[in-house]
């Protein structure tokens, strides 16, 4: 409630003298004055910290003002943010940063009125974020100790075919390590893109995907053939848990990323050419989109490929000498203790280890992943229920 029509310096005078004498609380003030007890608190305040001087009345003005910066760095402004549709003023400035390192940029929310006032903003619906990574695995913190893979979607081609992009994400980076659109969510397609990742950026330490084909299945340990692929290779395989897609929310958010910068333009006839658009996407989304949670830096700046350089021929896999060896046999079986246990058909022909953990309890692993444990009473296999998050 503003001050009533009068001598507004004398009112704040009177009011400040009347607190100085005491007896009268600051309600009851700001009842007699008829203003509100945020305004009386709002002037005692002022009182306090610059006497007199600070009842005076201060300008209204917006602390910006679109014309007061300069023309060129306005139109450096909107000119970036027409290249870059989906950058905030943030990211704008981030980037013109970047080409004018010298240059003289107002504040982020100066940026976000000048982009206003050239009708560069569109209102969007509100949507809750995902939380940053409620449940974080313990391996993404450094280049290559984690990565993400996913696909996008999928996108109709003008000649109505159907394009599926498969995106692979570090995670402590944020760098788009991969983004090719296929034709189906198959091993067939998905493992020559991850052959080419592996040969430009070396292999990570884990990756971790939902539950969905190729990455996971209902066998023994989720393993399908691309992810046993992977366990041989060395990488850790973790998953998210179904429904989950908050476990995985970096890869999340740079897929909303994707969709608002080419969900419109994705309309070529072929896959070659709606591969054009994705690498353009990828391009920007790593050298010129800066992130607040690398320090407003790009992903480009931060990434480093992996040490663990990818070869085609695997090498054999060995177990502890605390761990029991048995072959796989065609038809997925294995003998222990005179019992024949199904374990996997996608195993046949390869070697597990076992170890006993518990009484009537035998935990059985491919490489260093679980598939599950023996239970000796019904000399059955009990799938992992855990396959994801450091096991």
């Amino acid at each position: 409630m503003p001050w009533k029509e009068t001598c507004v310096m004398d009112l704040k005078m009177q009011l400040i003298a009347a607190w100085l004498q005491g007896g009268h609380g600051v309600s009851d003030l700001a009842r007699s004055y008829g203003i509100s007890r945020k305004t009386a608190y709002k002037w005692i305040r002022r009182y306090q910290e610059e006497g007199a001087g600070g009842l005076q009345e201060r300008s209204r003005a917006p602390h910006y003002c679109p014309h007061a910066v300069a023309e060129d760095v306005a139109e450096q402004i909107v000119a970036i943010k027409k290249v870059h549709p989906s950058f905030g003023p943030k990211k704008v400035l981030d980037r013109l940063r970047e080409l004018e390192p010298a240059m003289a940029l107002p504040a982020d929310s100066t940026a976000g009125e000048i982009l206003k006032a050239a009708g560069l903003v569109k209102k969007r619906r509100y949507k809750r974020p995902y939380p940053a990574d409620p449940q974080p695995f313990e391996l993404g913190d450094r280049n290559n100790a984690l990565w993400s893979v996913d696909y996008k979607g999928q996108y109709r081609t003008a000649g109505g075919r159907w394009c599926y992009p498969l995106t692979v994400t570090d995670n402590a980076s944020r760098y788009v390590l991969g983004c090719h659109g296929v034709s189906a969510t198959d091993y067939v397609q998905a493992k020559p893109i991850m052959e080419w990742v592996f040969h430009e950026y070396g292999l990570p330490e884990g990756i971790l995907s939902d539950n969905g084909a190729p990455f996971a299945s209902r066998s023994a340990g989720g393993l399908t053939r691309l992810s046993k692929w992977w366990v041989e290779l060395g990488i850790g395989v973790h998953r998210s848990k179904p429904g989950t897609p908050t476990q995985n929310a970096r890869h999340e958010r740079m897929h909303g990323s994707l969709n608002r910068a080419v969900g419109g333009r994705m309309r070529g006839t072929s896959l070659m050419q709606q591969q054009t658009t994705l690498q353009a996407f990828r391009e920007e989304f790593n050298e010129q989109r800066s992130h607040e949670a690398l320090g407003r830096q790009t992903p480009a700046s931060v990434y480093q490929p992996s040490r663990r350089r990818y070869s085609p021929v695997l090498r054999p896999i060995e177990y502890n000498v605390d761990q029991a060896v048995r072959n796989v046999r065609h038809n997925g079986e294995i003998k222990w203790q005179g019992h024949l246990i199904y374990i996997s058909g996608l195993l046949a022909r390869h070697r597990v280890g076992l170890q006993e953990v518990e009484n009537d309890r035998v935990e059985v692993r491919y490489s260093t992943h679980l598939l599950g444990h023996i239970n000796l009473k019904t000399a059955r296999l009990e799938p992992a229920c855990e396959w994801h998050a450091g096991e």
